[in-house]
């Protein structure tokens, strides 16, 4: 999305849509599931400072995002009865970043789900495949489920 004057404006920070998707949110971090998941439960933990890029992340925004991790962890685990997990986030356009506003991925997996069956960093990161974008109403429902399993 661009602005008047030709700027790549954030989603992330300008989409109300995204923000009512928002599973959990702490000083300086929050998450919300993806609108084109590879998985379900797919969740994306982000600065809530629009920074680009993993190195313009304060050392107190790094430890936010991880903060968030460890307890959407566990109740991915209970709500989508995950055993392992894939992380990775993107940077620049070359590297496949689509919106300048750093996020980390965070995808719930288990033995026989729909997502990449085998781990291959080169498909995870290529994402091999047509991925249709999911609706609001699933996406609210993971939300509400994933809050569900937040303690």
């Amino acid at each position: 999305m661009l602005s008047k004057n030709g700027k790549k404006i954030c989603v992330y920070c300008s989409k109300p849509e995204i923000k009512e998707r928002m599973i959990i949110k702490n000083n300086l971090a929050w998450a919300f599931p993806t609108n084109i998941p590879i998985v379900p439960g797919h969740i994306l933990i982000c600065p809530i400072r629009c920074a680009a890029n993993f190195n313009d992340l304060t050392k107190k925004e790094i430890t936010a995002i991880f903060d968030l991790q460890k307890i959407l962890k566990k109740s991915l685990q209970k709500t989508f009865k995950a055993r392992g997990f894939n992380y990775a986030w993107n940077e620049e356009e070359v590297g496949g970043q689509a919106v300048p506003h750093f996020h980390l991925h965070m995808l719930p997996r288990k033995k026989g789900d729909n997502g990449i069956t085998k781990y291959d960093p080169r498909k995870f990161l290529y994402r091999p495949g047509s991925r249709e974008p999911s609706k609001e109403k699933e996406l609210i429902s993971v939300v509400k489920m994933v809050k569900k399993n937040l303690k």
